[in-house]
């Protein structure tokens, strides 16, 4: 591109996205392990499901729903620098000993957000494979849906850039693109972590992705901007168990969306992301 040429960049954000962005600055931070409970939570709240008191579903009743498990004792070292847990559960949520597999299950938050949405949304599991192409074709096609969604990624931190990249390290990658990610900042922590895809911004050279994390402390009040090559290899999770996104779309755009991601190669099906579920709730 001439250095007199104007550089053109394009934001985009999901159907939906405002109001779970009111939501999620609202909510934050997550409660300790339930970052998949906390998404779906947002993800419920943007496409307009209610509780049956009208109210607002929180993150323990999506937790609870899907089966989550915490750990006994508060786990410090999987939480981000500059966070300090947060244990104030509204309900009692089953326990397990070890930390490495308390969370939220990919299969268990599906059937949460398919339950508590009483017929008007459906939840659908993409369990890859994930490239940089895939990604930008999945976006799209969110954004001719008809009503709201949400893209609920679990990822892994750690191929991620540091949540608070500077400007001219994001304008070049916009640029550039994938040449000039070896030159970003380290990522902030290493966990198996959901997060939830609310935009992009497109460049000549590059997408970044806007990413509403569960945390104040990361990005700038929890939301980040993290490179599309990037993103996908945290959502293909290698050396560690599986990632995907679980898409939560209004059912009327449910066989679209199905049909739209089975042509971007994307398995329809839930992961194993590591994490162990407890006994549904009668």
């Amino acid at each position: 591109m001439p250095r007199d040429a104007p550089l053109r960049l394009t934001a985009t954000l999901l159907p939906g996205a405002e109001d779970l962005l009111v939501s999620h600055a609202r909510e934050l931070p997550q409660r300790d392990e339930l970052c998949g409970a906390f998404c779906g939570a947002l993800a419920l709240g943007a496409a307009g499901v209610r509780g049956p008191d009208g109210e607002s579903l929180d993150q323990d009743a999506v937790a609870l729903a899907a089966g989550s498990v915490i750990s006994e004792r508060p786990a410090a070292h999987t939480l981000p620098q500059g966070e300090a847990g947060r244990r104030d559960y509204r309900l009692r949520l089953p326990t397990v000993a070890d930390p490495a597999v308390s969370g939220t299950t990919a299969a268990g938050l599906v059937r949460a957000l398919e339950e508590l949405g009483g017929g008007r949304v459906a939840a659908i599991p993409l369990a890859g494979p994930w490239r940089g192409e895939t990604l930008s074709g999945l976006f799209a096609l969110a954004c001719a849906a008809s009503g709201p969604v949400a893209l609920l990624a679990n990822i892994a931190t750690r191929h991620l850039w540091g949540a608070r990249a500077h400007p001219d390290q994001l304008l070049s990658y916009l640029l550039a693109g994938e040449p000039v990610i070896a030159g970003g900042p380290p990522a902030d922590w290493d966990v198996g972590h959901f997060v939830c895809i609310v935009g992009q911004v497109a460049g000549p050279g590059g997408e970044l992705y806007l990413i509403a994390d569960t945390y104040p402390a990361l990005g700038h009040g929890g939301v980040h901007l993290q490179p599309r090559e990037l993103l996908a290899l945290a959502l293909e999770r290698p050396e560690m168990a599986a990632g995907g996104i679980v898409a939560l779309v209004a059912s009327a755009d449910a066989e679209t969306f199905r049909d739209g991601a089975e042509e971007l190669g994307l398995a329809l099906e839930s992961w194993d992301n590591g994490s162990v579920a407890a006994e549904s709730p009668a």
